[in-house]
């Protein structure tokens, strides 16, 4: 049911009907520009087999530039909703106020853009939204920065701009706030557009390489946020992937310190072209331990990337976790990241062995302080916090992965450790990243398959990859 609506904001809502009810349908050239600049923005975050819904639609500019399965929208003015009904065909438009939503479906994206400034009761807008979402939804909401309201002012006074009833005026400050006031948590924070006009690619020039590095200035604020409210659910059966490659003498370990978790555990071990005898190992452990549940197999390709994929493909489990068989991440620590994803904190869970004491050969100091520093990097390329990049211990739903695989063609083949396919492929679907601290720990048999310079080398280049493809758009 939605919300009744206070008389003074009802009022207030009538006399933006009101004033969109007579002002054209059609936007000015330089204001149509704008919505392709935002429209380029939301199809990055958007998935082509979703379903949207815009919030404050107008005449569907923006809706009908989206790249969707499904779009539906909803504005107060019938006159622009006509004119959007003519514009996108394909689209469906519903006449309602946002404050008073009532759709009876729910999306897997809410799309409200340039609107907020105009709704008569942010926080009930908010609040409805839960109504049309469903645990995975995401809200993504653009507003224009503060700073440029004297520059749009002279637009409008020089026809530049189509003219607008009087606004809000929202800080990010404020969006975050009312956000959290009406159960939304918001995941992303970015700032967008320096120049509102394509201006024959000067202005996607502008945008693409300098509005990251000057996001003070930019036109306009886009947040992603999913629902706080409760989203735990039952029991989940667990997949444990195990990568292993001349690990013979921590095969039986890994069996018997991995523990039972949810509705059930399977322990996959994928063997990568050991020079001792971990395959061995592995099919005497499988045989020795019949109470396990115990999937073994051979990868045919090379690298723990590939030996991620194969046994994620093998896997049978709601949960997928990644254990590295040289242990240095005790097992009994995957009860945490369990618990982080099956109680709905988090959609992805990162190790981090970067905040408790660690024993002294654990991690030498070049590398500790290269992991620091690319935690930085990436945490600034992803737009979530992210301390320890390297770490192996990485944990999702099946589901995501199908999502991360799914759209895996944007960034490509590029990952010979697995990780960062992971960390992109979530930070591009706008999961939900946590960083799990970790004891970390020395190994107790064989050496480091990792290379500090020959890897060091490689995750820079993942630095500049991840920008270009995430931040640098």
């Amino acid at each position: 049911m939605p919300r009744a609506i206070s008389e003074i904001n009802a009022e207030h809502i009538e006399r933006v009907r009101a004033w969109y009810d007579v002002v054209p349908a059609k936007l000015k050239a330089p204001s149509a520009g704008y919505r392709a600049i935002l429209a380029h923005y939301y199809n990055l975050l958007i998935s082509a087999d979703s379903s949207v819904l815009e919030v404050g639609c107008g005449s569907g500019e923006l809706l009908a530039r989206l790249r969707a399965r499904r779009r539906v929208g909803i504005d107060l003015s019938k006159k622009q909703i006509e004119a959007a009904r003519e514009r996108a065909p394909d689209c469906e438009f519903h006449v309602q106020a946002a404050e008073s939503l009532e759709l009876g479906e729910r999306f897997d994206f809410i799309v409200v853009s340039d609107t907020l400034n105009f709704a008569a009761d942010v926080q009930q807008v908010l609040e409805g939204l839960h109504a049309v979402s469903h645990p995975g939804t995401r809200l993504i909401v653009n507003y224009p920065s503060s700073l440029w309201r004297p520059a749009f002012a002279l637009a409008c006074a020089l026809g530049l701009k189509s003219s607008a009833p009087p606004s809000n005026w929202l800080t990010t400050s404020d969006v975050l706030g009312l956000m959290e006031l009406a159960d939304w948590k918001a995941l992303v924070v970015q700032p967008r557009i320096l120049w509102p006009a394509r201006a024959l690619g000067i202005g996607t020039f502008i945008n693409r390489w300098f509005a990251p590095v000057l996001p003070w200035f930019c036109l306009s604020v886009f947040c992603v946020a999913r629902s706080g409210r409760a989203r735990e659910t039952g029991p989940l059966t667990v997949s444990v992937v195990i990568p292993a490659r001349n690990e013979a003498g921590n095969i039986e370990a890994a069996v018997l310190r991995t523990p039972e978790m949810g509705a059930g555990t399977e322990l996959i071990f994928v063997e990568g072209h050991s020079r001792d005898n971990t395959w061995g190992e592995i099919e005497r452990v499988a045989r020795d331990h019949p109470g396990r549940r115990i999937k073994i197999l051979r990868q045919d390709g090379q690298g723990k990337g590939d030996a991620v994929r194969a046994g994620f493909a093998a896997a049978e489990g709601d949960l997928f976790i990644i254990l590295d068989a040289d242990l240095t991440v005790p097992p009994e620590e995957l009860p945490k990241f369990y618990a982080a994803i099956a109680s709905g904190r988090a959609e992805f869970a990162n190790g981090s062995r970067l905040v408790y004491p660690m024993e002294k050969a654990a991690m030498q100091f070049l590398n500790m302080c290269a992991n620091k520093a690319f935690g930085f990097l990436f945490s600034r390329m992803l737009g979530q916090p992210l301390k320890d990049t390297l770490c192996g211990t990485k944990v999702l739903r099946r589901a995501d992965y199908e999502r991360i695989v799914a759209n895996r063609a944007y960034f490509g083949d590029f990952d010979p450790f697995g990780d960062f396919d992971l960390l992109f492929g979530a930070a591009r679907l706008n999961l939900k990243i946590v960083d799990v601290p970790v004891r970390y720990r020395d190994r107790t048999y064989g050496s480091t398959n990792i290379h500090r310079w020959r890897h060091g080398w490689l995750l820079l280049r993942m630095v500049l990859f991840a920008a270009r493809k995430l931040k640098f758009v």
